[in-house]
């Protein structure tokens, strides 16, 4: 009688460990790929929030110009008047 007794296709300790680890790969990857998608679109969803950040502080800054401008306007006639004057 052999050692090795084989009985017909059933599956050897390795190959069901090899099943076994092929399997976890295949869930790990699964995982892996779910994570990158979710990644990816949370990258979109702050390239989309950082494009908005940048308009509202363009625009907020256009206002405060605005108004600085209209509460203190600059006198460019008396401003040299006034350097003169302190010599």
């Amino acid at each position: 009688m052999s050692a090795f007794s084989h009985t017909g296709n059933a599956p050897t300790n390795a190959t069901q460990a090899k099943d076994r680890l092929y399997s976890q790969l295949s869930g790990s990857l699964s995982r892996m790929a779910r994570a990158i998608r979710q990644t990816a679109d949370l990258c979109e969803q702050l390239q989309v929030d950082l494009h908005a950040m940048r308009t509202f502080a363009g625009l907020d800054a256009a206002k405060f110009m605005t108004v600085a401008a209209k509460l203190n306007p600059e006198d460019t006639d008396s401003e040299p008047a006034q350097e003169n004057s302190l010599e």
